[in-house]
């Protein structure tokens, strides 16, 4: 991997860029100790970031015209496209291509544009399952009872004659002295798992965080642990209520083609074989191998738990076709004055689902909310900054990312190659999904309680007459569903924040009743279009908040650090 951008040439990489370019009040909890000095630099027109601005902004990126932004479509290069003018129309610099070449690094191209290679992957036909053991044969059904799919980039992938193993929750913590993996050689077998962490999903609140899902209750965490065990498989054990999401999500994540990063290895790496039992074929399954789920359940969220074979063994094959094609992450710089080698970034995801099925008429996934409103965001900032007659100390760099829908695919390729050094990054401040419902009195935080972050965040609040609010739904893991996560698992402090709990003319009730109302008949449907009644203040309020946000962290010397306990703290130290 190669730095796109490293401190020592910034001067001159910026200079060619430059050259190139032409034309009543909830109490907060414990995390709060930090004290965040007064701004490094002067205040600038955060004002200037007004509803109008925000509502051109949207209805451009949520346009029909923009075919509901897919990867690898022609709404791609339409959003695309537009994002890189706007960004020139602001003056803000390219910055150069990744490129391993010996080419001389001020030599090398420029351009608002990452490349980010993907490969499509789709399993046709539908997959069948054989489990087999003690005497007996267990029999399972394709989308009723189970998924498969898998992430090695290979036309047929089978595993046959895997042994089953229950590993618990496939959880590997030495911070919480948990180990499901300990004395267990997997290599070659399947291992199966389940949903979520022994805190969020069991009985005791004193285990790992409790109810607040940590990154170990991510299905994407499970399957990175056991690929590092040398696992042939992978499948989890899906609960409604500790997964937070019905069996229907899991179908519509996993069915139809996918799209994941190209690696150099061709996904070698990963487990032959990832999935999902449902919980009724997980009890069948365990029955069939003279075990009691109740009693499994129970022994998982035990200290000390240790893993046991089932004597049963799987045997699938997945026939899948590939095409392999390159997304692009949109991304600019605004040079620092003094301290040009050390960047703040602002990110926002430009992809959604495109043209698709047809409901109510309208087969155009427009996004607007999601996550049409985060653009809208991002452009008004980057304007205000490039406005604002004091410029910032530090380089701010505005990223606007492929993928996320598909699984944070251009925030994460941006971690794992980042054009300005992440040891230089001081934070990511991620915007997805902004309310278009007003003023808030609220801004909740997404993981509150990770970094110092939340302090800036605090002090920006006041300034607007808000109070900060902790992540209501913490068992959801929210935290690490967005592009801010790609940076955090990194080690880059990330900030993920926005009011939605409490209008400030209308009450909790109200927004409480209209975030539901989005959920249930706009959240990734044709529906979540522009719509001219929106109050679009609100996102201007979280965008002026942004802003002041950044402008502190960019007028300091000091970085944010993790709060003692974060699971990410760890990174940021290497």
């Amino acid at each position: 991997m190669s730095l796109l951008y490293r401190a020592a040439g910034a001067a001159s990489l910026l200079s060619l860029a430059l050259a190139g370019c032409q034309s009543t009040k909830p109490a907060e909890t414990a995390a709060t100790a930090t004290t965040i000095a007064a701004p490094a630099t002067p205040t600038a027109p955060a004002d200037a970031i007004t509803a109008n601005d925000i509502s051109g902004y949207l209805q451009a990126v949520s346009s029909d015209e923009m075919l509901g932004r897919k990867p690898f479509t022609a709404g791609e290069e339409r959003i695309t496209s537009y994002l890189a003018a706007q960004f020139k129309d602001l003056d803000l610099l390219p910055v150069p291509e990744n490129d391993d070449s010996t080419i001389l690094r001020e030599q090398r191209k420029v351009s608002y544009f990452q490349p980010v290679p993907m490969v499509e992957i789709a399993v046709s036909p539908a997959p069948t399952m054989q489990i087999a053991g003690k005497g007996r044969k267990l029999s399972l059904n394709y989308k009723t009872d189970y998924v498969v799919f898998s992430q090695r980039e290979q036309p047929t992938v089978a595993v046959q004659n895997s042994p089953l193993v229950f590993a618990g929750y496939g959880v590997v913590a030495p911070e919480y002295g948990w180990d499901d993996y300990a004395g267990l050689d997997v290599k070659g077998k399947t291992v199966v798992v389940l949903v979520n962490d022994p805190g969020n999903a069991g009985q005791d609140t004193t285990l790992f965080k409790g109810k607040a899902m940590t990154y170990y209750g991510r299905w994407t965490y499970k399957y990175e642990e056991a690929a590092r065990h040398g696992a042939a498989g992978l499948l989890i054990v899906h609960d409604t209520q500790p997964a937070a999401y019905p069996w229907s999500v899991v179908l519509s994540g996993a069915l139809g083609p996918k799209l994941r990063p190209q690696t150099a290895d061709h996904g070698a790496s990963k487990c032959a074989l990832e999935g999902w039992l449902t919980l009724d074929a997980a009890k069948r399954l365990f029955t069939a191998a003279g075990q009691n789920y109740d009693a499994l359940y129970a022994a998982a969220n035990q200290r000390g738990f240790r893993a046991r074979l089932l004597g049963l063994t799987l045997s699938t094959s997945l026939k899948q076709k590939l095409r392999s094609q390159t997304s692009k992450n949109v991304l600019a710089v605004l040079p620092g004055t003094t301290n040009a080698s050390e960047y703040v970034i602002y990110s926002a995801h430009w992809d959604h689902f495109g043209v698709g099925k047809v409901i109510a008429g309208d087969s155009i996934y427009n996004g607007a909310v999601d996550d049409g409103t985060g653009l809208a965001a991002l452009l008004s900032i980057a304007k205000a900054f490039k406005n604002a007659p004091e410029k910032p100390a530090r380089s701010i760099v505005f990223l606007a990312v492929t993928g996320e829908e598909q699984g944070l695919l251009g925030s994460n390729y941006y971690a794992q190659h980042p054009a300005f050094p992440l040891a230089k990054t001081v934070a990511d401040l991620n915007m997805d999904m902004l309310w278009p419902y007003g003023r808030m009195k609220d801004l909740t935080v997404i993981g509150y309680g990770q970094s110092e972050l939340e302090d800036y965040a605090r002090a920006a609040a006041k300034e607007q007459d808000r109070y900060l609010l902790p992540d209501q739904t913490p068992e959801t893991g929210m935290f690490y569903r967005s592009d801010h996560f790609s940076f955090a698992h990194v080690g880059v402090p990330s900030l993920y924040a926005s009011g939605g709990f409490e209008s400030r003319s209308q009450g909790k009730t109200y927004i409480a009743d209209k975030r539901q109302a989005y959920t249930t008949n706009m959240y990734h449907k044709p529906a979540d279009q522009f719509d001219p009644s929106w109050d679009l203040s609100g996102v201007a309020q979280d965008a002026q908040l942004y802003f002041r946000v950044g402008q502190r962290l960019a007028g300091e010397t000091t970085f944010p650090q993790w709060r003692a306990g974060s699971e990410f703290k760890a990174a940021r130290s290497k």
